[in-house]
């Protein structure tokens, strides 16, 4: 996804190369935006506690979502050969991300657990964590989330097989609607042995702490 670029015309542009993306409207327009929804809620954006309120939530929009400025590939340019053949499943887990929904924009907040079994290449695992990062720091789903991670990590690594849990609590069912506090959601993407092989598979779950079986179909658990 190609980055946004400043211009000093009133509207920030996106480049002319690559895919088109819709025109991102100025800071001072965000803050518009934001004054519109407090007098939406019925306050005063005038008031004194409000009027600092449009800058922080643009502030604060630019670091949820930096997501859209960063190309998750990039984290996995760097690779290295496989110090000592190791042939073994790579884990890390509880990877902490904060996302937001894209129905509420209400927070997402969990933890990814990643597993790979390298065929060649290995990554740094900083960059397993900046992969996650960059996917949760945009308008998400956390099925969607999921299954990108895997996905990127499988296209790029081109492993013998990919494995991603995620768990997470959704703002938006506990705050709102249904208002259903302690509720968890689990979604899993296996690709390669992690999809065709269950011992390969409960070798992960158990290195995650997951009791029991995840059922997967067509790559998805």
């Amino acid at each position: 996804m190609d980055k946004v670029v400043n211009s000093k015309s009133p509207r920030a542009r996106t480049r002319t190369s690559g895919p088109a993306r819709p025109i991102r409207p100025t800071r001072e327009e965000a803050e518009a935006a934001v004054r519109t929804l407090i007098r939406w809620a019925g306050d005063d954006p005038d008031r004194e506690g409000l009027r600092a309120t449009p800058g922080r939530v643009v502030r604060a929009y630019e670091e949820w979502f930096a997501g859209y400025q960063d190309q998750p590939r990039d984290y996995l340019k760097r690779t290295f050969e496989q110090a000592g053949g190791y042939d073994e499943v790579v884990v890390l887990r509880d990877i902490r991300f904060e996302s937001h929904c894209e129905h509420h924009m209400a927070p997402i907040i969990g933890r990814v657990h990643i597993g790979y079994l390298p065929r060649a290449r290995i990554v740094g695992i900083s960059k397993l964590a900046r992969l996650v990062e960059v996917y949760a720091r945009r308008l998400q789903i956390q099925e969607k989330m999921t299954a990108e991670i895997a996905t990127c990590l499988d296209e790029v690594l081109k492993p013998h097989g990919v494995a991603v849990v995620a768990e997470a609590t959704h703002q938006c069912m506990t705050t709102r609607g249904v208002h259903k506090p302690g509720v968890v959601m689990v979604t899993s993407h296996m690709l390669g042995v992690f999809r065709d092989h269950a011992e390969t598979r409960q070798e992960f779950l158990a290195a995650i702490g997951m009791k029991g079986a995840i059922n997967v179909a067509n790559g998805n658990g």
